[in-house]
């Protein structure tokens, strides 16, 4: 696990930023994350993901946005920065993902375990 952590933090620091429009949600919903990334949020109570699972919604988003940005995982992080996963929006990074790293990561989205958030 501890490898696991390290992976994911190497790929943080590797997925470009930009400025959402204030306001939009709408890559914001059920998606897989891995348990190392998971054990990194508050936990939600039962009540709370079955409401945003009806909604489709995720139970870290809040009335002002996601409540867990800096620790957002990352495929949330990938949203809008690779043509995969565009932003609705039109939004984007000045330099969209490398794409040999968007391969390393869809590559470890396959070989470690994933829940549903």
């Amino acid at each position: 696990m501890k490898n696991n952590v390290h992976i994911v933090k190497f790929f943080r620091q590797r997925i470009p930023t930009f400025t959402c429009v204030p306001g939009c949600h709408d890559c914001c919903g059920p998606v897989l994350v891995s348990t190392e990334e998971m054990a990194r949020l508050p936990r939600k109570s039962a009540q709370e993901q079955d409401a945003a699972m009806a909604a489709l919604s995720c139970p870290h988003l809040g009335a002002d946005g996601c409540q867990v940005y800096e620790e957002r995982p990352l495929v949330c992080r990938l949203f809008g920065t690779t043509p995969r996963l565009a932003c609705p929006n039109g939004k984007r990074p000045a330099v969209m993902i490398d794409p040999l790293i968007e391969d390393q990561i869809y590559r470890y989205f396959t070989q470690t375990r994933h829940v549903l958030v």
